[in-house]
């Protein structure tokens, strides 16, 4: 078979490589910052880890921090999925990390820890949905072990309101006197940005059986209804 002249500069040419694209948002106006495959986009600190199974974010091992490394977010809702393997799994969701941190207890003393841990023995300033040590959640939201439940989180202004499967648990306003630290590994006060990273705590080394399995992490906009 002959060529034609003009066919062979083409059949020469480099291959175009196209950079990576973002992930789209969906029709709801939700982005995924976690893509099912792999932890690209993350990065993580610290002693456990978390890795991805069968497209889901598993936590493993001690006290880590994963966070989402591309950039900080500001006003927004952060939406996450998540179910506990036991009563006593314990995990969360950093918000306002100030800046890159440098260990895994950074996002503890200058960020929120949105709260992932049903043990009925906890108060409700350190159960699912508070901000951990600063502002109580009501109870009765979570699902039993092994179902997933909808974390979604609106960050507006100062202010941090949580919904737990569609049910508003915690309005937290930073201006309101915190409670008192009264332990070591509670988080320092004082005040956090309006803009910063975000990320997902892997906890301390508990028997096998108290993982947090994470099926999405996403982020939308502020809208008209959540603006107000």
């Amino acid at each position: 078979m002959r060529l034609s002249a003009l066919a062979i500069p083409l059949l020469l040419l480099p291959a175009t490589v196209l950079p990576a694209a973002e992930p789209p948002e969906d029709a709801s106006g939700w982005r995924p910052l976690f893509n099912g495959k792999d932890l690209d986009g993350w990065e993580h600190i610290g002693p456990g880890k978390l890795t991805v199974n069968d497209g889901l974010l598993q936590t493993e091992g001690g006290m880590g921090l994963l966070w989402y490394s591309r950039e900080k977010v500001g006003d927004c809702v952060l939406r996450v999925v998540y179910k506990a393997s036991s009563p006593v799994s314990n995990s969360g969701v950093f918000v306002r990390i100030a800046d890159k941190p440098k260990d895994e207890w950074d996002a503890v003393h200058h960020g929120y820890e949105v709260q992932i841990c049903d043990n009925p023995r906890i108060d409700d300033f350190h159960r699912t949905g508070a901000i951990y040590s600063f502002a109580r959640a009501r109870a009765g939201a979570a699902k039993p072990p092994g179902q997933w439940n909808t974390l979604e989180i609106t960050l507006r202004g100062p202010r941090i309101l949580v919904a737990l499967n569609g049910q508003a648990i915690t309005d937290f306003d930073p201006a309101q006197p915190p409670p008192e630290r009264t332990k070591d590994y509670e988080p320092e006060r004082g005040p956090r940005p309006e803009m910063g990273y975000i990320g997902l705590q892997n906890h301390d080394d508990y028997a096998k059986g108290t993982q947090v399995y994470f099926q999405e992490v996403s982020v939308r906009p502020l809208n008209e209804s959540t603006a107000k």
